[in-house]
């Protein structure tokens, strides 16, 4: 990013260079990543891989030929591997060195779409590969491409699930792929020798697991030492759509001259863990392993617990970390991820806490009776990312983002009471953007239990004497909570800069705030957060002198959607000039034809012929004659989650009851809007939206968009 933008936009915002999280080499001096940025001019999207130096912050361009993507170290130098992918679904597993930029040769191809590489060194002349590809039935490398042609496309279904997310399910699921890079002795002009890849192994075939778990895992589902690959995966004897419990599983691998063999994948429990598991990491000395678990089975958004397998290659009791005696923990936390120290005495933890994400060290002394985690980061910004700054280091190399920057890459000294040392910054701290920290602050309020939290964005040009519009942002979820983080589907800033205070607070249910305020929108979709809503409404028009609460908007997305639909069939609704709903809840019975049909069943208590009485209660559709609020309605053709019968409803009867409204869709987006161009039009369309009900310009015309 090399200009400043007069005014950030949604223009600005979509075409901005989108950087990924940079991993050091095992020296330390230099960190990889990709950048992709999409051009408006030209309609196309250009991808590069570079290296940066962590020393200067300087960074050189490895490749941008199309295509290219996931770099990674590969041995002790500077070495990296990408993957570079064609029009028939075949792959490339491509070598090049960030000190000789522009030489590169192919190690191996892969007849099928790979991701999610991780490389892992067994001895001088091999790396250890794994990757993660679609498998057939039979076990097989399953390549779309190459599939014969069918006569019908009709699809039967015996169980559940369906769809998910935004797919149809189909026999073929993800699988973990294991072989060796072996590297040979140097040809006479070479410096060194070249690697290819042997032959590569499904380690999952005939065990019925899926790893990485569909539809959003990835990395974070598996982990690679020299002679274990350990995963987590769904139990393959319960409903996928029903439950939630999922395992961790590993499998040893014996390295010898004739090439690798593998065990049959082997689980392992923990007593009393019915729930998801995630992140599961090798310790350094490649034979324990550390993962985080959910206790209850059905709920999503259940507590992360610390677990510990001290020794995988023989039985051994696993260990709860920082259980409590009553069978609660002792942090109240619910960490994302978890990974270890160099030296295997420490794990590093990243857990929201308050509207931002925090690094904390959790010491794991002889004995394994832990102090409780301890903060390294402070309360500010989100973490996307750590990694060992070299292979010798106890530093750590951090890329995470702010509301205001979107790509920071920092590094930290667990020992040293210093803050993090800035090493790049893609927006040079958001003044790339117009933007700056003095926008954000943040408010406390009395909620319907506790005081709740809500960020606060200013425009760039904010005078504390003039009076703004209110953009009253709710998230989804509903378990979940807007951070001090970037986004380029809902960035508070873009609203912000139209001329709005935009306040985004995290009622009951969101996380963040202790796992007691998460679980207490259980049975209350429609009760304590909208309470807290209401409250931080009382509060802004009572408190925040520059905010002019008569000239409020509100907009949501899923959950957000939902609580559009509640409120404008509730007083608060009658307090908002407009509302957008983007992809929200309807009909709660409805739900039944979503994908995964745990979450409703947990929230909701019980199924709908279990619990209708709770289902019917919190059903926004029940109050549809209190509608008279304006509402932009956005719903998806490829959203499973919540189909889109639920926005046709919506509209329906906003048209039916008179009520001013709009409907925009997109035939070829899931849940989320996520094609720049898709994109521009649904910050066009809800920007004209809103800025017309509160007196500010329309963002810019649109009327080859509209179709009636």
């Amino acid at each position: 990013m090399t200009t400043h933008a007069e005014k950030f936009t949604p223009e600005v915002l979509l075409s901005a260079p989108r950087r990924s999280v940079a991993v050091p080499n095992s020296a330390g001096e230099l960190a990889v990543y990709t950048v992709s940025t999409y051009s408006f001019e030209s309609h196309k999207k250009t991808s590069e891989i570079k290296a940066l130096n962590i020393a200067t912050g300087q960074s050189t361009l490895i490749t941008n030929e199309e295509k290219a993507s996931e770099p990674n170290w590969i041995g002790d130098g500077n070495e990296i591997l990408w993957l570079k992918s064609d029009e028939k679904g075949v792959t490339q597993l491509i070598i090049g060195r960030a000190d000789e930029v522009g030489e590169s040769y192919v190690a191996g191809i892969v007849t099928a779409p790979i991701s999610d590489v991780k490389l892992n060194i067994v001895d001088e002349d091999r790396v250890a590969i794994a990757l993660v590809a679609k498998a057939s039935p039979d076990g097989s490398l399953f390549n779309p491409e190459d599939q014969p042609k069918k006569y019908t496309t009709g699809m039967l279904y015996d169980s559940l699930m369906v769809r998910h997310w935004d797919k149809y399910v189909t026999p073929n699921k993800n699988a973990i792929w294991h072989g060796i890079l072996h590297k040979a002795k140097p040809h006479i002009t070479e410096s060194k020798g070249r690697y290819s890849l042997g032959n590569l192994t499904n380690v999952l075939k005939g065990s019925r697991l899926e790893s990485p778990i569909a539809p959003f895992g990835g990395q974070d589902n598996f982990d690679l030492s020299a002679d274990v690959i350990g995963f987590v995966a769904k139990d393959p004897d319960l409903n996928l759509a029903t439950n939630t419990k999922s395992n961790l599983y590993f499998v040893k691998v014996q390295n010898s001259i004739q090439g690798p063999s593998y065990s049959a994948p082997i689980m392992v429990e923990h007593d009393g863990f019915k729930g998801a598991s995630t992140c599961p990491v090798l310790s350094p000395n490649g034979k324990g392993a550390a993962w985080l678990q959910m206790k209850e089975n059905g709920y999503e958004s259940d507590k992360n617990r610390i677990l510990l397998g001290p020794d995988l290659s023989v039985p051994s009791p696993t260990i709860e970390i920082l259980k409590a005696a009553d069978g609660k923990s002792l942090w109240d936390r619910s960490p994302g991820s978890v990974s270890w120290s160099n030296d295997g005495r420490a794990l590093f933890l990243v857990a929201e806490d308050e509207g931002t994400s925090r690094l904390f060290k959790l010491e794991i002394p002889d004995g394994f009776d832990p102090e409780l985690p301890k903060p390294l980061t402070p309360k500010a910004g989100y973490i996307n990312d750590i990694r060992s700054l070299a292979a010798d280091s106890s530093q750590l190399f951090i890329s995470g983002s702010s509301l205001i920057d979107d790509s920071i890459y920092t590094i930290l000294d667990p020992s040293s009471s210093t803050e993090a040392k800035v090493v790049s910054s893609n927006s040079h701290n958001g003044s790339f953007f117009g933007l700056s920290q003095n926008q954000i602050t943040d408010i406390w309020f009395d909620g319907s239990s506790q005081h709740v939290h809500a960020w606060v964005v200013k425009p760039s040009n904010f005078d504390s004497k003039k009076k703004y519009p209110l953009a009253y942002l709710i998230h989804g979820g509903p378990q979940g909570a807007w951070g001090d983080q970037w986004s380029t589907r809902w960035n508070p800033a873009v609203f912000a800069e139209q001329g709005y205070v935009v306040i985004a607070p995290n009622p009951t249910g969101s996380t963040g705030y202790g796992q007691g305020f998460t679980d207490a929108i259980t049975d209350s979709w429609g009760g304590l957060p909208y309470e807290d809503l209401v409250k931080g409404f009382e509060y802004i028009r009572d408190n925040v002198e520059y905010v002019d609460t008569e000239r409020a908007v509100a907009l949501g997305a899923s959950y957000g959607g939902y609580m559009m639909n509640w409120i404008e069939g509730h007083p608060l609704g009658k307090e908002f000039k407009a509302l957008v709903c983007h992809d929200g809840v309807f009909s709660m019975a409805n739900q039944m034809s979503s994908d995964e049909q745990y979450f409703p069943n947990h929230d909701l208590g019980g199924t709908y012929w279990e619990s209708q009485e709770t289902w019917e209660k919190w059903n926004p559709a029940r109050f549809t004659a209190n509608w008279s609020t304006p509402m932009l309605v956005i719903h998806n053709e490829r959203d499973f989650r919540l189909p889109i019968s639920e926005g046709l409803a919506m509209f329906n009867v906003l048209q039916e009851k008179g009520i001013e409204s709009r409907f925009l869709t997109f035939p070829d987006e899931n849940h989320w809007v996520l094609k720049e161009e898709n994109s521009l039009l649904w910050h066009t369309t809800v920007l004209n939206w809103i800025n017309k009900f509160v007196g500010l310009p329309a963002y810019k015309d649109e009327k080859e968009e509209v179709h009636s």
